[in-house]
């Protein structure tokens, strides 16, 4: 018999606020075109983006993440003190240890909060969510804080004409807290290792200290670029609308409702086709909501879905008490859909 004595926390969870951050520069089409032969009609007609927001100095993953976990709180109605843990979901903090959240916990005033890192890609919110509410509900934290945070025009190929366009900078954060109902469902989530190719990073760190230039990619002018995100554009837009479609479904199903009891859909703000996809697919009826975000922030990845979930919020698009059908999936490949209350 087991002399372990087990710890219960609330019966449910659900997401109390929610917050984000959009650095001030806002970059158009224009200033892509730059480097890349292509032009403005064709990155709308492939992705709806019109624009993105690209971080300055001062805008560090830190910071940002500050500022939107801060909302998140107010929004919440608590106090930073009562933030049990921290996980952030990032693939762009480069310093690989100690995790950025450790920083951002003790920033936000937190008594001593238990704080790290995932990298999970376009699925890290999702991911963090399904944590937040294990820790929850087992009895680890009463609130947790979960942020979404990228700065990913620090990776990004401008001369890449198939990702330069793509990538944005923001953070968005949520407060998960405890619950007498069930307003987080069951997440269906996963990982698909035999794709890890189709997106990645194009020269893993340790090339650099390697010392042999000549293995790396150089641009235009010649000179060493700094590794970024690449894809397969084709493989990733078929297994987007195609297999996630199906995630996306089975989390509906997981939550025991259907596509008629919906009033929102929050998916990884990747590409407006694939959304649009996913829409049909799913046969969404026309009173759903559809956040389509990505057209003036772009692709934030692990930041998308909070960012989007708080722009509709704020713009009245969407409001408290509705539900929402979230998913995220990218690099890995991995994927996680659940269904949630809004806050």
């Amino acid at each position: 018999m087991s002399k372990i004595k087990a710890r219960k926390g609330a019966p449910y969870a659900r997401i109390l606020g929610v917050g984000g951050y959009r650095p001030v520069r806002v970059v158009p089409n224009e200033v892509i075109l730059e480097k890349i032969d292509s032009s403005d009609e064709w990155i709308r007609s492939r992705s709806g983006i019109e624009t993105r927001h690209w971080a300055n100095d001062e805008e560090t993953v830190a910071a940002m993440s500050v500022e939107a976990a801060g909302k998140a709180i107010a929004d919440a109605g608590i106090t930073a003190e009562r933030i049990g843990a921290v996980v952030v979901s990032t693939v762009s903090h480069f310093s690989q240890t100690p995790a950025i959240a450790t920083e951002i916990a003790d920033k936000l005033g937190t008594d001593k909060a238990a704080a790290f890192d995932i990298s999970a890609g376009c699925a890290g919110f999702g991911y963090g969510l399904t944590l937040a509410k294990g820790m929850i509900v087992e009895g680890s934290a009463e609130y947790v804080l979960v942020i979404g945070v990228e700065r990913l025009s620090d990776l990004t190929d401008l001369e890449d004409r198939a990702t330069a366009f793509l990538f944005g900078d923001g953070a968005g954060a949520v407060v998960v807290g405890p619950s007498e109902e069930p307003h987080i469902g069951p997440t269906v989530w996963g990982s698909e290792g035999d794709k890890a190719e189709t997106i990645k990073q194009t020269v893993p760190w340790n090339e650099f200290r390697l010392g042999d230039l000549s293995r790396l990619p150089v641009d235009s002018e010649g000179n060493v670029k700094f590794p970024a995100i690449t894809q397969e554009g084709q493989a990733v837009f078929r297994w987007a609308v195609f297999e996630m479609a199906k995630v996306a479904q089975q989390a509906l199903d997981a939550a025991g409702i259907t596509a008629d009891d919906l009033d929102v859909f929050i998916p990884h703000q990747a590409n407006v086709r694939i959304i649009d996809s996913m829409v049909k697919t799913l046969k969404l009826p026309e009173h759903v909501m559809v956040a389509r975000d990505v057209r003036t922030t772009g692709n934030t990845s692990a930041a998308s879905i909070p960012l989007a979930m708080e722009r509709l919020l704020a713009t009245g698009e969407a409001k408290s008490g509705d539900t929402a059908l979230v998913i995220g999936f990218g690099a890995g490949l991995v994927y996680a859909a659940t269904v949630v209350t809004l806050p």
